[in-house]
């Protein structure tokens, strides 16, 4: 009875503090837009180069704190054994799946010069808009210019987060990979840097509310795959290469889905 007890207080709380931890982004997101990012502006004015660099690492830093803030909270447990392979990327996309509404924060808390594309919508969003512009994440509003600004990113060094399958994966589904991060790789000729994403239990997954805290305490693990190089599929038709490309993309990942995470090479 205790026991049962104890373990409904802890399912409550963390409900409670899943809560809070989103209120406690959005107001940071917004403080740092009316605060902070203006004043980067000035130290770095006249460089809008420079301007974005100095925000992609507050915004990092201020993802990292985040991080800290829901393990603190009791919300999450975190291991990032990507991270040191990681270290010294530079000008690569990366792709992972996206089991949970958190994986991009937790990404840029530790991925090098970390940028992203970004759902449109999110520009309009008040607390995070300023942010957003500040570090000069990509918008997939523009179609026609998407490729040409992630082309110019890692021309520029930044390591492009994408999610290749547009959307949060559903549970139990077989991946499919939409075709944009093989044409990004191909046509930059960059290689690219497989993760994998796992939230035991799943939580904060698509169309699930934010309170449906699951009854023990998830860990949001991000683990390095492997690199997949791009030069063999030069030779083809970029259509071709990106078809085929992506088709060995979601082949791999689906392997790795199958074997909970075992299949590596």
């Amino acid at each position: 009875m205790w026991a049962r007890s104890v373990h409904f207080l802890q399912h409550t709380w963390r409900r409670l503090a899943t809560g809070l931890c989103f209120v406690v982004f959005g107001l940071g997101g917004l403080v740092m837009s009316l605060t902070a990012l203006p004043l980067l502006k000035l130290r770095a004015y006249g460089d809008p180069q420079r301007q974005q660099q100095m925000a992609k690492a507050m915004v990092q830093r201020t993802f990292r704190f985040f991080i800290g803030f829901m393990r603190f909270t009791g919300v999450f447990n975190f291991a990032f054994p990507a991270r040191q392979q990681l270290q010294n990327c530079r000008g690569q996309v990366i792709i992972a799946n996206h089991p949970c509404l958190i994986d991009i924060v937790a990404l840029i808390s530790f991925v090098p010069n970390a940028d992203c594309v970004v759902k449109a919508h999110l520009w309009r969003n008040p607390f995070m808009r300023g942010v957003i512009k500040s570090s000069g994440y990509i918008s997939n509003g523009d179609p026609e210019g998407l490729v040409d600004d992630c082309e110019r990113s890692l021309a520029q060094g930044n390591n492009l987060i994408i999610f290749p399958e547009g959307t949060r994966t559903e549970p139990g589904k077989p991946f499919r990979f939409q075709r944009g991060p093989a044409n990004l790789a191909l046509r930059t000729q960059n290689d690219m840097a497989a993760l994998r994403i796992c939230c035991d239990p799943v939580t904060l997954i698509k169309n699930e509310p934010w309170y449906c805290a699951p009854k023990t305490k998830p860990t949001l693990t991000i683990e390095f795959l492997r690199s997949v190089p791009t030069t063999s599929y030069q030779t083809e038709q970029p259509s071709i290469a990106a078809r085929k490309l992506t088709r060995d993309l979601e082949d791999y990942y689906n392997k790795v889905l199958e074997s909970n995470g075992n299949f590596k090479t």
